[in-house]
């Protein structure tokens, strides 16, 4: 297995004010070897998507209470995309309805994890696809 570690952003797309949920998030993934970014609160999705590139992560992963995900969402896959970092593991958390879950992944996000998800499975969702990905390519994602 590729021993390069697993670069992960995480970031607070829209004017959502709760962040325990992406810092704790952040802190499993950095107890399991993950070099992990935060963002921080009230991020639009070009200052996203411009961390993610700059940084040179492997994965972003979007935390959104605010009911606001069908809209910044897609932006910052947009804006991924227009900065060549359309191969980036795209997830997301927080609460989404099933329907808007489904049109989600459909439009490029890999994983949506709603409340109450155990953070031990994300951890080992970004391990496992991150292994998948670099296997598939030979390298990074």
């Amino acid at each position: 297995m590729n021993d390069q570690k697993i670069r992960v952003l995480v970031a607070k797309p829209g004017l959502d004010g709760h962040d325990r949920g992406a810092k704790t998030v952040a802190s499993v993934l950095r107890d399991h070897g993950m070099e992990v970014i935060y963002t921080g609160l009230h991020q639009t999705p070009e200052m996203i998507a411009e961390a993610a590139q700059q940084e040179d992560v492997d994965v972003v992963g979007l935390s959104i209470l605010s009911g606001a995900h069908m809209s910044l969402f897609p932006r910052v896959r947009d804006e991924l995309v227009k900065r060549g970092l359309g191969d980036v593991l795209l997830i997301g958390g927080g609460i989404i309805p099933g329907d808007d879950v489904t049109k989600l992944e459909s439009q490029g996000f890999a994983k949506l994890f709603g409340p109450g998800t155990n953070t031990e499975e994300i951890a080992k969702y970004v391990i496992a696809e991150m292994a998948r990905r670099r296997a598939a390519t030979g390298g990074r994602r």
